[in-house]
C-alpha cells in the first residue's frame, strides 16, 4: 500500500479517507517535525500532506525516492520548492478557493479594529484609564466612504473588495495587469498608496515580494492611512513598519502575519502604537479548516489514484520520467 505522512490533524479530520486508501503514518507532535526527522519519515512515502511549517526542499525530496505528491494544507506554498518537485516528477497541490471568504473576513476585522482603535479602547477599560466623555478622546478613522487600496488582486483580495462595497468604499487595486471583473479601479502603486485611506496587501510570497512593504512604501502612504497585511509576514520590512508606526509616518496597522511566527513576547513590534496584531488567524474557523483538510486529502488521493486534480500547481510534473531519479 501507499504510505502517506499527513502532518497534524484538523477539525473533522480527513484521516478516515486517507486510511481507507493508504497506510498512514501520522506525525503526532504538536510542533512540526525537525528536518532530519521529516526526511527519515518521508523515505517510504508516496504522498505527504504538509503544513506551512514543514519545508519540502531538495534534501527532503532526495530522501523520498517514492514520493509522488505533496499536498499543502494552505493556499500559499512558499514552504514547498515547487521547481524541485517538478524536476523529480512530484506533483504539488494546495487549497485554493475555500479560504477566500474567511481570510477576507480577517482582513476586514483588522481594518475595522485598527480604524476604530478597538484594542486601545479595550485596554483603557481594563486598565481603568477610561475617563469622562471627551470629544477628542480615542478618535479613530471612518471606514464608510473611505478609499481602500488593494495590493495584489487575487481571490482573497476580490472578497475584501466586495466587503468594502458594503461600506460604500472606493476600491483601488494594483497588480501587474488589469483583472477583468475585479471590483475596483486599477492604478499604479504610487497612486494607490498616495490616495488610499486603507492599504490591504494580498500578494504571494516570492523573491519579488519579499520586503516589498519597506520604508519607501510606508512613506508613500497618507500619514493617516492604515496598513493591513494578511498575506505573509516576510512581504513586510518589520523594522520599517515599526518606524512608520512610532514616528507617525502612517496612522496605524493591522497584521495577521509576521516574522518570525510565533513572534517572541519581547519583540519590539508588540510595543508599537496603533497596531492591531493577530496570531495568523486568517483561515482559523472550523468550517474553513475542515474544507481545507478535505481538499488537501482529496488532492493527495487523486494523484495517488492517477489523476491530476484541479488544484495541482505543477501539472507538467506528471510528464516527467521518474525512472531517471
Amino acid at each position: 500500500m501507499s504510505r502517506v505522512l499527513p502532518g497534524g490533524e484538523s477539525p473533522d479530520s480527513p484521516l478516515g479517507r486517507l486510511r481507507a486508501a493508504a497506510e498512514v503514518d501520522v506525525w503526532e507532535g504538536g510542533d512540526p517535525p525537525p528536518a532530519e526527522v521529516l526526511r527519515a519519515r518521508l523515505a517510504p512515502c508516496t504522498g505527504v500532506l504538509t503544513m506551512i511549517t514543514e519545508r519540502i526542499d531538495a534534501p527532503a525530496l532526495a530522501a523520498a525516492p517514492h514520493l509522488r505528491v505533496v499536498s499543502n494544507l494552505a493556499v500559499g506554498f512558499d514552504n514547498i520548492d515547487v521547481p524541485a518537485c517538478t524536476a523529480r516528477g512530484v506533483l504539488v497541490t494546495n487549497t485554493p478557493g475555500v479560504v477566500d471568504d474567511t481570510t477576507a473576513d480577517m482582513a476586514f476585522t483588522l481594518l475595522l479594529a485598527a480604524a476604530r482603535r478597538l484594542p486601545e479602547g479595550e485596554r483603557a477599560i481594563r486598565e481603568g484609564s477610561w475617563g469622562l466623555w471627551h470629544p477628542t478622546w480615542m478618535i479613530g478613522h471612518q471606514v464608510t466612504g473611505a478609499t481602500l487600496g488593494i495590493v495584489g488582486p487575487g481571490r482573497v483580495a476580490a472578497a475584501v473588495a466586495r466587503r468594502a462595497e458594503g461600506f460604500g468604499m472606493r476600491v483601488l487595486y494594483h497588480g501587474r495587469r488589469e483583472v477583468p471583473g475585479f471590483p475596483g479601479e486599477r492604478v499604479e502603486l504610487a497612486d494607490l498608496l498616495g490616495r488610499s485611506d486603507f492599504v490591504s496587501v494580498h500578494v504571494p510570497l516570492n523573491a519579488e515580494t519579499t520586503g516589498m512593504c519597506d520604508a519607501a512604501f510606508f512613506a508613500a502612504m497618507k500619514p493617516t492611512a492604515i496598513f493591513v497585511n494578511t498575506s505573509r509576514g516576510p512581504v513586510v520590512d518589520q523594522d520599517a513598519l515599526l518606524h512608520a508606526l512610532r514616528s507617525g509616518v502612517i496612522g496605524g496597522a493591522g497584521i495577521d502575519v509576521m516574522t518570525p511566527e510565533p513572534l517572541p513576547p519581547d519583540h519590539p513590534l508588540l510595543d508599537a502604537p496603533h497596531l492591531v496584531i493577530a496570531p495568523h488567524l486568517g483561515t482559523a474557523t472550523a468550517e474553513t479548516r475542515t474544507k481545507m483538510a478535505h481538499l488537501a486529502a482529496g488532492g493527495l488521493l487523486g494523484v495517488l489514484a492517477g489523476d491530476t486534480p484541479a488544484n495541482v500547481l505543477n501539472p507538467e510534473a506528471a510528464a516527467v520520467d521518474r525512472s531517471t531519479r
